[in-house]
């Protein structure tokens, strides 16, 4: 979604934190797009780019085959900054030394400034008196020799090399991450880099994309109509309402029921979009065909392609019934892209999201995701700018395959009737506790065991909910939230009282990374 020239261009070298620099470059209201480092020459100059970041990578510089950029982007006279790999890179290609280091350097260790020019200019007084700040690392490497007229600016105990800059062109290079939180000035230092280096504007806001939004909508539409897959979430909410307001008549949102949703929300969606909305709204009840589908399938991504593969099947019926549909609109969104494919660079690929990698291979309808650049908070800023009420802005995320990958192990109506119980209670006590809208997402998981209790003077053996809800900016990193013990509690006994099959409850404290928000 480029719109001018006021853009930063990063390049993937397949690190998992690549999205967090994009994540942090646009809270700063500055445009950027993450690309592959094998990105053409050509691409990278019609890109035009105000600055040019190097992600890191789990590579090493020094072996065969490693992932490497054209060099001649240092020939553009645009600025650089190398972040970890990144910045091995640069002394690689540049004529420095990089090596195999004794000992390697992960986790939080204490920087120490000795240059404050150039992309440390903003921590002038803000670190300890003696220029030590925290930094997160996460390299095996080391530079042993700089570059032609490079210049050491910061050094750890691991790393005598820890930054450096150029003296005689805009590059700068950190062995650290500034992107991630545990950087405790790192904001400072990209903005440090986007807007006194590169001179970048704070121009990039929702109301911007909304613009050019329309017009790529109507450009890549035409005079054709469109079918919207609408969800009743935020993400396809959002891309229903933008959809409207690009080729209104053109549209028509089509609501599926595939038997997989929360309790009564079938009928919620039903209401909103149907009483409030001037949206062409059409409702299908396929849940008896997706259950059967589904049946005895306990595989989470077969489950993830058999969902996809009849969603599509579903809405290519109904465009059939609507003449002239040639367009499918779905709510896709960056965290889903990244996680799915590695399109964009050479990182692992973690799992498929129905809406990108569960598609099948041929499909009679041409795809059209607005929102496919976006992060989670954009979206809910950008359904504010379109006037969505907040309620709806604020709902949770909710999968695409729905209850059937938190519900481990195969699906039946009694562990949908089980499930969709237990996640209406934990929803009902974050909202009565003041807890929903503080928190990133919050619900429940079957599990596939069953466990021994005594209720009643009688023993039962029954099955095991878990409860995981977590804090997240944007869903590529998450944490357990430290919700009260009491509520933890409520929870609990009203799901044990009054869930029918249930005689346990567990609550999930793992963190994304290692594990996944969702179980599945």
């Amino acid at each position: 979604m480029k719109t001018d020239d006021n853009s930063i261009l990063i390049l993937d070298f397949g690190s998992q934190y690549t999205q967090l620099i994009a994540r942090r470059i646009r809270e700063e209201r500055v445009y950027c797009e993450i690309h592959p480092c094998t990105l053409s020459f050509k691409e990278i100059c019609s890109f035009k780019p105000k600055g040019i970041i190097l992600s890191g990578g789990p590579s090493s510089v020094l072996e065969p085959g490693a992932p490497m950029a054209d060099k001649r982007i240092f020939e553009m006279e645009v600025p650089i900054l190398g972040i970890c790999y990144g910045m091995q890179f640069i002394a690689h290609m540049l004529g420095g030394s990089v090596v195999a280091s004794d000992e390697c350097e992960y986790g939080s260790t204490r920087l120490l400034i000795k240059d404050f020019n150039g992309i440390f200019n903003r921590l002038k007084g803000r670190t300890d008196d003696d220029g030590l700040f925290r930094v997160w690392m996460s390299h095996g490497d080391r530079i042993e020799s700089f570059p032609h007229n490079f210049k050491l600016t910061a050094s750890s105990a691991n790393a005598p090399v820890a930054a450096m800059m150029s003296s005689t062109h805009p590059f700068f290079g950190v062995q650290f991450h500034p992107e991630v939180a545990h950087t405790t000035l790192g904001q400072d230092i990209l903005r440090g880099f986007i807007f006194d280096i590169c001179k970048c504007r704070p121009t990039w806001t929702m109301n911007t994309f909304i613009e050019q939004a329309v017009i790529d909508i109507q450009k890549q539409v035409g005079k054709e109509k469109l079918i919207c897959a609408l969800s009743g979430g935020v993400d396809s909410s959002v891309v229903a309402v933008l959809l409207n307001r690009a080729i209104g008549a053109q549209l028509t949102c089509v609501f599926v029921n595939n038997g997989l949703l929360r309790r009564g929300e079938a009928e919620q969606v039903r209401s909103i979009f149907s009483e409030n909305f001037n949206i062409n709204f059409h409702y299908i009840d396929a849940s008896d065909r997706f259950l059967k589908r589904l049946d005895g399938v306990s595989d989470p991504e077969k489950k993830r392609k058999i969902i996809g593969n009849l969603f599509i099947d579903v809405f290519e019926e109904e465009a059939k019934r609507i003449k002239g549909v040639t367009f499918l609109a779905q709510g896709t969104l960056y965290p889903d892209v990244i996680e799915s494919l590695s399109f964009k660079g050479p990182s692992a690929t973690i799992k498929s999201h129905h809406n990108v990698g569960g598609l099948p291979e041929k499909m009679d309808l041409k795809l059209v995701e607005p929102l496919r650049e976006l992060f989670k908070d954009e979206v809910r800023e950008l359904g504010r700018e379109l006037g969505l009420p907040n309620e709806l802005v604020m709902r949770h995320p909710f999968p695409g395959p729905g209850l059937s990958i938190r519900i481990l192990g195969p699906i039946s109506d009694q562990r949908l009737k089980i499930l969709r119980r237990a996640d209406q209670i934990v929803e009902e006590e974050m909202r009565i506790n003041n807890l929903y809208n503080k928190v990133w997402q919050g619900f429940a998981v079957l599990l596939p065991v069953k466990t021994v209790g005594v209720m009643g003077d009688s023993r039962t053996y029954e099955y095991v909910i878990a409860i995981r809800i977590v804090d997240s900016l944007d869903a590529m990193t998450a944490d357990w939230s430290k919700i009260p013990y009491s509520v933890l509690a409520t929870m609990s006994n009203r799901i044990i009282n009054e869930v029918k099959g249930v005689n346990r409850v567990v609550y999930d404290i793992s963190s994304k990374p290692p594990g996944t928000i969702e179980w599945e």
